[in-house]
């Protein structure tokens, strides 16, 4: 498999370091997301499901591992995780599929040992 989960993570936490000390509105918004994430009506795993459904349908790497990662985190199975993804193949046909089945898989087999849960 080409895709390497931690390694495409590391990619954008260290763009969004160096960017992030010359541009404040990278903060501004990372600091946005961070309110957004926080539980209300929606627990925050149902929002990190929600995040991969439309990772994948945007074709977003970043955002697909990054989401997987908070997901299981946050408590959700590689079962519900890679559900979420296959949702948004009614919207994003093919490559969403696509994604499902390359990149979300990866992110969730290289990810669920970090939180004691099989892949």
């Amino acid at each position: 498999m080409a895709w390497n989960p931690r390694e495409i993570m590391k990619e954008l936490e260290s763009g969004v370091k160096e960017i992030g000390r010359e541009r404040p509105e990278v903060e501004a918004f990372m600091e946005f997301t961070g309110k957004l994430m926080a539980p209300r009506s929606l627990d925050l795993k149902t929002k990190e499901l929600i995040c991969i459904a439309v990772a994948v349908y945007t074709n977003c790497k970043y955002c697909i591992v990054t989401h997987v990662y908070n997901a299981l985190k946050a408590g959700a199975t590689g079962d519900e995780v890679m559900e979420a993804a296959l949702v948004a193949s009614q919207f994003g046909g093919g490559p969403a599929v696509g994604h499902s089945v390359t990149l979300v898989n990866e992110a969730i087999k290289e990810f669920a040992g970090d939180f004691g849960k099989k892949s």
